[in-house]
């Protein structure tokens, strides 16, 4: 969890995924990350799974994500 300004940052590499196998759960200032590669024969090949909690201080109600062209998810999030 990185500090910038009077937000909190969650950046992932997510860029071997494709946007739908990607699924983010936030739950009392918990963060999930969890993605899923599925072969054509329906067997999983790759998985990505990253958890980690937002500071106490965290506006549950500001946290938003957005994915990069590049394939990093970003999470962010207001300080109180």
């Amino acid at each position: 969890v990185r500090v910038q300004g009077d937000t909190y940052q969650v950046v992932a590499d997510v860029s071997q995924f494709e946007p739908p196998d990607i699924v983010v759960t936030i739950s009392n200032c918990h963060v999930a990350i969890q993605a899923e590669k599925v072969a054509e024969d329906g067997t999983i090949c790759d998985t990505f799974t990253h958890k980690c909690q937002l500071p106490e201080d965290t506006d549950p109600l500001s946290v938003s994500c957005a994915l990069t062209e590049a394939g990093t998810l970003v999470i962010t999030a207001r300080r109180h």
